[in-house]
């Protein structure tokens, strides 16, 4: 039986995974480099310290990761101060769901805390959480199953009992090492034949959720 659920944040609860899209490649450009569609999505959720690499590989070794990171995150933060950030469609009904029937909840984000806490809190989706760990709490980042340990370790309930909410590639592989029941709600793409063979469910919003946890509730 699920005893908590586990939530990626950008592109499963905020509708940010379009814009990061968007400005990894326009600060991509900018300095200089020819980056696609295809290095973006490959790199949606993964720490750093493989990124940087994955990148460099396929877009040259003087590929410079972090002068690029900086431009974007500076480009993503003057949209988002202008136009605001949106949730992702059944947010708000999964969250009502899981309070009503008392479910333990984190979030397991490839995104720093301040971000982290500024985003949910603009939406005011914050207090439904009862622990948020970020990248930096952790040794190493997704794929490695780290911030889901941590995040059944501070919810004080076994990985095995958990249910993660991801919609890349990359947080679906972490979910899956770290022994939980991984659930895809696709973003910018769906399961590759790989991710799919990791899933215990693909749904199409995270309203679509709810029914899955009446089921194991049966």
């Amino acid at each position: 039986m699920i005893k908590a659920v586990i939530f990626d944040m950008d592109g499963l609860m905020i509708d940010t995974e379009k814009l990061l899209l968007k400005y990894w490649l326009e600060a991509a450009h900018q300095c200089g480099y020819p980056m696609r569609k295809e290095h973006v999505l490959g790199i949606r959720s993964l720490a750093a310290k493989y990124a940087v690499p994955k990148l460099q590989a396929e877009l040259g070794p003087d590929f410079d990761y972090d002068k690029v990171r900086k431009l974007r995150m500076e480009l993503m933060q003057a949209h988002i101060e202008k136009y605001g950030i949106e949730e992702k469609s059944g947010l708000g009904e999964l969250l009502d769901y899981l309070k009503k029937h008392r479910y333990p909840t984190a979030v397991a984000t490839a995104t720093d805390l301040e971000r982290t806490t500024r985003y949910l809190t603009s939406l005011d989706r914050l207090r439904y959480f009862d622990q948020i760990v970020c990248v930096s709490m952790v040794e190493n980042g997704k794929p490695a199953p780290d911030i889901y340990l941590e995040a059944a370790a501070r919810l004080r309930v076994d990985p095995s009992v958990c249910l993660a909410l991801e919609d890349s590639p990359n947080g679906i592989l972490a979910a899956c090492r770290a022994g939980m029941y991984p659930v895809m709600v696709p973003d910018l793409s769906q399961p590759d034949e790989e991710t799919a063979k990791r899933l215990y469910r693909c749904v199409g919003s995270l309203s679509d959720v709810i029914p899955l946890l009446e089921n194991e509730r049966i």
